[in-house]
């Protein structure tokens, strides 16, 4: 073999190691399956230098697709919509789980233990033809990418069915004090646009998610007439009230897939100062979720009406959070939260529950 042969392989062995790190890191950023394909879609279109990708998950019967993402020259979509599969490309590959290549169009099946989908990718006029070092490329991603979509479609099966497991839990605390879940679906609206704006990772934006559902959950366990109660409470009663994040946090505690969403709901009453409760936490002892979770429930509180308070108007409360910042609040906290108050999305959302 000659010197310069040997060395076109070697610096392809290390074009694909890199690729295939590239890729392991990208498919472990996130734990989103739509998010993955229109990810992977980007990265195939700059490594393979083409002006087109599609990644294409079929059902088992292989005649549907169940998501699509594709990727341009000047559009970046990904769609979870059911369709048939018409694509006379990504039929012939999927129903032979055989790869293609010409010139100008490379393509390759989905492979684990049956044929999940497709990978079709295309040069724009002007570029340099597929060759079969292309093949290979695009044949080590999707191994890689393959073993992500199974992982990823396991764990969104899992998440349905923690999903379900909250449900009931909400409905049961639903049924014992039906106020407290009224503005349910705003308040989880408002904790996830939060940790979006603090750039938080999609793992802690779901257990804030499954946190925002079960916050009251401990109050299930105290006794109604307290919940109800329209004139002050004694001290004794307002201790009891202040038993109810360490209640939650035993109500799901058995529950092994809740575990992140544990110190959410058990410090999500403290204050930025440490004058709040169960542990007297401060500053960054409390973790970000609940500090989050911690603005969303006060202005949750101030603008819904309670037995024992009239509720404040929406510039009333978002004063007294503007107030209280740096005390009671996270400052960093404050300020996503503000930056949502002034989006049109949140003043419209808040005008249809308020």
């Amino acid at each position: 073999m000659s010197t310069k042969n040997s060395l076109n392989r070697t610096k392809k062995y290390k074009i694909v190691l890199s690729i295939n790190h590239m890729v392991y890191r990208l498919i472990n950023s996130t734990y989103n399956l739509k998010e993955l394909t229109l990810r992977l879609a980007k990265f195939i279109c700059q490594v393979l230098n083409a002006g087109y990708c599609s990644v294409s998950l079929v059902e088992p019967n292989k005649n549907v697709v169940r998501l699509k993402a594709t990727v341009g020259l000047k559009k970046k979509d990904v769609s979870s919509k059911k369709t048939k599969l018409k694509n006379s490309l990504e039929k012939k590959i999927i129903g032979s789980s055989r790869g293609f290549m010409n010139d100008s169009t490379l393509g390759i099946p989905l492979i684990g233990e049956e044929t999940l989908g497709a990978i079709i990718v295309k040069k724009n006029g002007g570029r340099n033809n597929f060759e079969s070092f292309d093949q290979d490329i695009l044949t080590a991603i999707a191994e890689q990418a393959v073993t992500a979509i199974k992982n990823l479609q396991l764990y969104e099966e899992q998440q349905k069915i923690v999903y379900g497991s909250i449900r009931s839990l909400v409905t049961i605390l639903d049924k014992k004090v039906p106020s407290l879940s009224t503005h349910l679906t705003k308040y989880v609206s408002i904790v996830v646009d939060m940790a979006k704006e603090l750039h938080l990772r999609e793992n802690q934006i779901m257990s804030l998610q499954h946190a925002s559902l079960l916050h009251d959950a401990g109050k299930v366990d105290i006794p109604l007439e307290i919940l109800t109660k329209r004139s002050k409470l004694t001290s004794e009663e307002y201790g009891i009230i202040k038993s109810h994040p360490e209640k939650g946090a035993e109500i799901i505690r058995p529950l092994e897939a809740l575990k992140p969403v544990i110190p959410i709901i058990l410090y999500h009453h403290e204050k930025y100062d440490g004058s709040g409760y169960p542990s007297g936490l401060k500053k960054d002892e409390i973790p970000v979720e609940a500090r989050i979770m911690s603005v969303a429930d006060a202005f949750e509180a101030m603008i819904t009406s309670r037995p024992y308070k009239t509720k404040k108007t929406i510039e009333e409360a978002i004063e007294e959070i503007k107030r209280n910042s740096g005390s009671q609040f996270d400052p960093r906290v404050v300020e996503a939260f503000l930056k949502l108050t002034k989006k049109r999305k949140f003043k419209k959302y808040l005008s249809l529950h308020h």
